[in-house]
């Protein structure tokens, strides 16, 4: 995405909604439905990032909140 402002996780979200929503209606060029299928492949792998960005720092607030004496492994999901 250079020389783009990278959306939010809701942004690129609702912008892949949208490029799922063009590429199920059809009566695209093949070139269209190239450059959305590519569009929606790097809106998908930034919303992956922000959800795994996620889920780290859910990991570590989970973790200092348990305190460092605690025994039991975290596993979050």
């Amino acid at each position: 995405m250079a020389d783009e402002k990278t959306p939010s996780y809701e942004q690129a979200r609702e912008e892949l909604t949208e490029v799922v929503r063009r590429l199920e209606a059809g009566g695209l060029t093949l070139e269209e439905s190239i450059q959305l299928w590519e569009r929606g492949e790097r809106l998908a792998a930034l919303c992956e990032e922000w959800l795994q960005g996620a889920r780290v720092k859910l990991a570590a607030a989970m973790a200092q909140r348990r305190g460092p004496d605690s025994e039991a492994p975290f596993q979050p999901f």
